[in-house]
């Protein structure tokens, strides 16, 4: 239902959450609103609500409209959470500041997450050796990790691959900052770009790693038609893309996420 309401309306997900949230505050105050009538006509009772009650109402209104409008599973959880929260940090007094400090981390974080729908998602050790098997041996390659977080796949295979250039590409500002830093402390040949991956040419690069997320794949899929080589790799941690079965799979030990590949034809 969500890629329907998404089609017709052009709604990006953050636009679904408000008008989720909306929903569900306007159904707390009818429900509400006609249980106190019923109370007062029937039993001639003067209903009071505790603000909990009311709270707690918000959220299930909320995660239930977003199972019902088929948002993804983890922002029925942010849906559950957010009124909770929200009214747990009003009834704490904590200082103005400290909501300041808050925003501007998770800004720098998270930047535009609303608009890419790909949060910050650290790969693992595992996962960069695996990636290095896939790489193409005996020659030089031109690498690029795009969403690439904290650098650390980027700087694993600069390392094992110093004849290469490895490259990352980040949109949120704190990450690409820590990238950059840890870069320079250790030394690493892996070169860090703040910008969004869209804008770059996916022709110059001989392998693209990507760890997005489900919204993300099917355009990343349409660049990659349009701009990579033939034989060039395209390489996703945890997410496929729907109805293109990858060239070559590793599953995970005790683990249900994969690594996919795709050899360009």
């Amino acid at each position: 239902m969500q890629q329907n309401l998404s089609a017709k309306f052009n709604l990006k997900p953050a636009t679904l959450a408000v008008l989720i949230q909306c929903a569900a505050l306007l159904s707390v105050l009818c429900v509400t609103w006609a249980i106190y009538w019923l109370m007062a006509i029937i039993f001639n009772l003067d209903l009071t609500y505790p603000i909990f009650t009311l709270v707690l109402l918000q959220a299930l209104f909320a995660a239930f409209f977003s199972y019902l409008s088929g948002m993804a599973t983890w922002w029925r959880w942010i849906h559950l959470g957010f009124p909770m929260i929200v009214w747990a940090m009003s009834i704490l007094n904590i200082p103005n500041t400290f909501y300041l400090i808050g925003f501007i981390v998770t800004l720098s974080l998270y930047w535009t997450t609303f608009r890419t729908q790909v949060p910050f998602f650290p790969s693992r050790p595992v996962i960069w050796e695996q990636v290095l098997s896939l790489l193409p041996q005996n020659m030089p390659i031109r690498l690029i990790d795009i969403g690439s977080g904290l650098g650390d796949l980027s700087m694993c295979v600069a390392k094992a691959r110093p004849e290469s250039l490895i490259e990352g590409i980040e949109i949120a500002p704190l990450p690409w900052l820590v990238s950059v830093v840890r870069a320079k402390f250790k030394r690493s040949s892996a070169v860090f770009k703040f910008g969004d991956y869209h804008a770059l040419d996916f022709a110059n690069y001989d392998v693209i790693f990507a760890y997005l997320s489900p919204a993300a794949m099917q355009a990343l899929w349409q660049k990659a038609q349009v701009e990579m080589r033939t034989g060039t790799l395209l390489i996703s941690y945890e997410f496929e893309i729907e109805n293109v079965p990858p060239t070559q799979v590793i599953k995970q030990r005790h683990h249900e996420k994969s690594l996919y590949m795709w050899k360009i034809k």
